[in-house]
């Protein structure tokens, strides 16, 4: 059941944590929203609310750990419960190696990875001690399959696949119940080429996404399909994408 369930969303100003946020509100979820562009955020809570459902905001930056602390103190001190986060903040600044984007890759390190750590970090003692959560998280297709440009790219979100299989595991050993589950979408129209700033990474990404892109709503969907499972199941992973895309 995903009524009264309380989730965070991060990188919920557009895009894939858009959609999640008024697809789940809309079934009676109770979202808290974090990214870095507050007035997103504040449209997208009002949009929420006037649709009758209920939703918080608060401004974060994902590779600040007391930033990921305080979104999960505000969805305790507000509805006074957590029961699932989508980490779905990320970057994808694509570039061929020898073109040295050193600054883009760390900063791919920086949010994809260490932010996900973060994010996990600020959630982790509540699911421990109240041994229940769930643990979604944003991977991608680059996180199954290589391709030139994505090194980097596709190295953090390989690593998601890894990170989110062995807390899975933990928490099976460990008997905290705490539910995991790595989306790994194609492509899907949001925000995230305007990230790239390598001209021909950008061409090539904007002419594959032009032809086969699908709307973040289809994403939306699995998020809500994931979270709606009896307590005593998960479903892991999930690969993603256009029906006519030939990955």
């Amino acid at each position: 059941m995903i009524k009264d369930k309380v989730v965070i969303i991060t990188g919920a100003s557009s895009g894939i944590g858009e959609a999640s946020a008024k697809l789940l509100a809309s079934k009676g979820a109770k979202v808290v929203l974090g990214a870095r562009r507050v007035d997103q955020l504040k449209r997208i809570a009002e949009e929420i609310k006037q649709a009758g459902g209920e939703a918080v905001y608060a401004e974060l930056d994902v590779t600040k750990q007391s930033d990921n602390d305080a979104l999960v103190s505000l969805a305790k001190d507000t509805y006074g419960r957590l029961d699932a986060t989508f980490l779905n903040a990320g970057l994808m600044p694509n570039s061929m190696l020898s073109a040295l984007k050193t600054d883009e890759w760390n900063q791919m390190i920086d949010v994809n990875i260490k932010g996900v750590l973060n994010g996990l970090a600020a959630v982790l003692p509540t699911f421990t001690a109240q041994k229940s959560g769930h643990v979604l998280a944003t991977s991608s297709v680059a996180g199954l399959k290589a391709y030139p440009g994505g090194a980097v790219y596709g190295g953090t979100k390989w690593f998601l696949r890894n990170f989110m299989e062995v807390l899975r595991m933990e928490s099976a050993m460990e008997g905290t119940n705490i539910r995991t589950t790595t989306i790994y979408p194609a492509a899907i129209n949001t925000e995230l080429l305007s990230t790239i700033s390598d001209q021909g990474a950008a061409s090539t990404m904007q002419g594959l996404y032009d032809k086969y892109g699908i709307s973040a709503d289809r994403i939306a969907k699995v998020v809500e399909f994931a979270i709606d499972q009896p307590d005593d199941t998960v479903i892991n992973e999930f690969t993603v994408g256009p029906a006519n895309q030939p990955w």
